[in-house]
């Protein structure tokens, strides 16, 4: 009896020191994400304008009703829906086929995988900049590139027109995040066994059937980890489209998260903008959680 209280005594002992040792974790956390969020949400459910902040008065979820009935942020959504469905895809299939590449090459390994991070050591500031005059309708490098092939010079308006300027955002958002998908598909490539290509080897399976009957399923839960940050990172895409385009003209271009700098800094309606944002919220929440449920899929077997 004695030595069964010492032990209960020692396991309730136990479990107060763990508590103890993550409090500060559990404070930090609570201060600095679950409050502001709290706020944050407050916020969005007021009239709150900057340059007016003492008429600031709460007026509950007429923020988020302005904004389903506002065509700008159906095409904010929609551009961001369309340019990352594209990004995402293209940028996995162009890291498979390089993680492929470099995993299948003897020599220079290790200066191939080098060069290819190279891309992602700019900022995206400085990509912005530097594909903002590649695609430059007066003096761009790929103007100029198109009359040096063709013979005719061509003032072909990339950041203005509609859908080339979304293009030419698409061309430097894959070149800057394309070795991402390169590192995560790499590394996934690297810790699959050997045993089961060596059976299909003595088989007689194909490389292309290797491939995709043993190396795809086996790269599932690499693929959707790189899948679901690049996702995230893509709907949170600001700086290519600010220093490119700024969402214009005329809000042609426009993403999410640009819109929603423009409703809380530009025009000053921070109650509405916070409200943009929760809404970009609760879209990759939701998102995140359908690639999840198919990560757990690929887990069990089910494709």
């Amino acid at each position: 009896m004695a030595h069964a209280l010492r032990q209960k005594k020692r396991r309730f002992f136990d479990r107060n020191i763990a508590f103890l040792m993550i409090l500060p974790a559990i404070v930090i956390v609570f201060a600095l994400i679950v409050v502001p969020m709290i706020y944050s949400f407050y916020i969005s459910l007021t009239n709150l304008h900057l340059l007016h902040p003492s008429r600031t008065r709460f007026v509950g979820f007429q923020n988020y009703v302005k904004l389903l009935k506002d065509s700008i942020f159906w095409r904010a959504l929609f551009n961001t829906v369309i340019f990352m469905g594209i990004a995402v895809n293209l940028e996995f299939v162009l890291g498979l086929a390089i993680a492929q590449l470099i995993f299948k090459t003897i020599r220079g390994k290790n200066i191939i995988r080098t060069a290819i991070m190279m891309p992602m050591m700019f900022a995206p500031v400085l990509v912005g900049f530097q594909f903002k005059w590649f695609f430059n309708d007066q003096v761009g490098l790929v103007n100029n590139l198109l009359y040096l092939f063709t013979g005719e010079y061509h003032l072909i308006p990339w950041l203005i027109e509609y859908p080339l300027n979304l293009f030419a955002i698409l061309v430097a958002e894959i070149w800057m995040s394309t070795p991402f998908m390169v590192i995560i598909l790499l590394a996934g490539l690297t810790s699959l066994p050997v045993e089961p290509f060596e059976a299909a080897s003595v088989d007689g399976a194909s490389p292309w059937q290797q491939f995709r009957y043993i190396t795809l399923p086996l790269l599932g839960p690499f693929t959707y980890i790189a899948m679901v940050i690049r996702s995230l990172d893509l709907g949170r895409a600001y700086d290519l489209v600010r220093i490119m385009t700024a969402g214009g003209p005329a809000h042609r271009s426009e993403m999410i998260w640009t819109y929603t700098f423009r409703l809380a800094i530009t025009d000053n309606k921070f109650g509405m903008g916070t409200a943009m944002s929760f809404i970009t919220v609760a879209i990759s929440f939701v998102f995140v959680i359908y690639l999840f449920r198919q990560l757990a899929k690929s887990r069990q077997g089910v494709y």
